[in-house]
């Protein structure tokens, strides 16, 4: 992102009068200029996905708005302006008596006259309702430390925003900046939701567009705590799909819309789900400890969009066992390739033991070696390899991310040390199930892996999960059968097929539970 000096211009009316049902015809016309304008390489620095109308009129429809009175409103990294136009379309459609003021924070010199435009045009349809400002700054040095404009720190009855994506690595300026001010982000979207909660009024309302990526793993742990100890979540709405809601930009992400109430109530949580942006919406409320469980150390934030998902998590959760319980570990693969480029090798030097990459997993096995662009063979020659090793034994081994076309995002194999004895090596793309750093039984091995391929696990891992990487973490958090249960399903024969999977595991899951 590219620092900006901070200053606030005032926007003022259309020369001539824009109707309010012409207001968001407007604002798509800028955003779509706005958008063709962009330097490519500056969007990607800079994070830049503007909101098209139809996803901004359904977040506009998220916030409560008081019938009378004045609403002070926040729309950090504006970009055109697309948000703030959909909210002032609704004010002027439901809110005949309700006045509002908009500040605009937003950084990109290019975007500016688009944002003042659209804000010009909400102005002039308002009639004297609508007031804006256009603050130039960028909004994280803006909200914290010496560089803060006290306007955009605090006071706010709302924050509407579709803010950057990007990640921010420990040294980053702008994650110094948010540290400094108690908080902690490592990504600009969740750096500018922490400072937008700091932002609002108690009884404040926050509403953005944002992936879906913080609602899990431990990456956004202290965000997510941060977020959920000050901001009770209202309402969240979810995507099928990854392509429709930012067509025009090419990104493919898994985006949720959410609203939360700083220092609200925890009774209840409405989910709703539709395909795109312009698809039918289906609606349910459930209650907020169904969303973020209060014995969940991690406070992941978990959707069960449907009666189907409520009745799989009531099962998943209803078993008896975590993988401490059970004994077992799971940690990620010890061997990062590019710290270990001399033990690594295509041929057998002759002394060398397996090296397992994701490409080596097959319908359940692993199949080793494997014409794949990847090392087959570790020869460890430092001391420091050698301890990458594990020793010969039966693993439980998952990919750490699965491909967008694969129909499990869990997918779980077994490395048999009959077929290969010896030590093994695991790429760090894995994750790997032991027990202190040694093998499991291998009925254990076989059991486990059928458990985690089932299409119960996989469904329940997508109600707190909405993207391809699967944690250490998020396997910890998975609950099981007892290790009897495990071991009978792995001393029957292995199945390939996912209905035989799941007939299986619905046998031993409603036994256990």
């Amino acid at each position: 992102m590219t620092a900006c000096s901070p200053s606030g211009v005032g926007v003022r009316r259309y020369r001539d009068l824009v109707a309010p049902s012409e207001l968001l015809n407007l604002a798509e016309a800028h955003r779509v200029a706005a958008l063709g304008a962009l330097d490519a390489s500056t969007q990607t620095s800079l994070g830049q996905f503007f909101t098209p109308a139809a996803a901004a009129m359904l977040i506009a429809s998220l916030p409560r708005l008081p019938l009378t009175g004045s609403v002070r409103i926040l729309d950090p990294g504006a970009g055109s302006g697309m948000l703030s136009a959909a909210l002032v379309a609704r004010v002027l459609e439901e809110r005949s008596d309700l006045s509002v003021h908009i500040v605009a924070v937003e950084c990109d010199e290019s975007v500016l006259p688009h944002l003042r435009a659209t804000l010009n045009a909400c102005v002039s349809a308002g009639r004297g309702r609508i007031t804006a400002e256009v603050v130039e700054a960028d909004f994280i040095l803006s909200a914290t430390g010496l560089d803060a404009v006290d306007a955009l720190t605090s006071g706010f009855e709302l924050v509407v925003q579709n803010p950057p994506y990007g990640k921010l690595g420990t040294t980053n300026p702008h994650r110094q900046a948010v540290r400094r001010a108690g908080l902690d982000a490592p990504n600009l979207y969740a750096a500018f939701l922490a400072l937008s909660v700091a932002a609002l009024r108690p009884g404040g309302q926050l509403v953005a567009i944002t992936p879906r990526s913080f609602f899990n793993g431990p990456y956004f742990g202290a965000f997510r705590s941060y977020m959920l100890d000050h901001l009770a979540l209202d309402r969240i709405h979810v995507f099928e799909s990854r392509s429709t809601v930012f067509a025009d930009t090419g990104v493919l992400q898994e985006n949720v819309i959410f609203s939360g109430t700083l220092d609200g109530g925890r009774a209840n949580v409405t989910l709703s789900i539709s395909t795109g942006h312009n698809d039918e919406v289906t609606t349910r409320e459930v209650p907020y400890a169904e969303v973020v469980h209060p014995g969940d150390p991690h406070r992941f934030i978990r959707l069960a969009t449907d009666a189907e998902d409520t009745a799989i998590a009531e099962l998943m959760l209803a078993l008896p066992c975590s993988l401490r319980d059970l004994g077992i570990e799971v940690s990620t693969g010890r061997v990062v390739d590019f710290r270990s480029r001399s033990a690594l090798h295509a041929d057998d030097p002759g002394s060398a033991y397996p090296l397992i990459y994701p490409g080596n997993l097959r319908g359940g096995g692993v199949e080793w070696p494997r014409s794949i662009r990847k090392a087959q063979f570790f020869a460890p020659t430092e001391t420091k390899d050698h301890g990458l090793l594990l020793p010969e034994g039966w693993y439980t081994v998952v990919k750490r991310f699965t491909a967008k076309e694969e129909r499990r995002r869990i997918v779980g194999s077994v490395w048999s040390p009959v077929e290969h004895p010896g030590p093994v090596a695991f790429e760090n793309h894995l994750n790997v199930f032991h027990i202190k750093g040694e093998g499991l039984d291998a009925s254990i091995a076989r059991g486990l892996a059928v458990w985690l391929n089932s299409s119960i696990v996989d469904r329940f891992f997508r109600t707190f999960s909405g993207h391809t990487q699967v944690n250490a973490t998020d396997l910890r958090t998975l609950r099981f059968p007892t290790l009897e249960s495990l071991r009978q399903l792995g001393e029957q024969a292995t199945p390939s097929e996912q209905a035989d999977i799941d007939a299986l595991v619905s046998v031993v899951s409603k036994v256990a539970a």
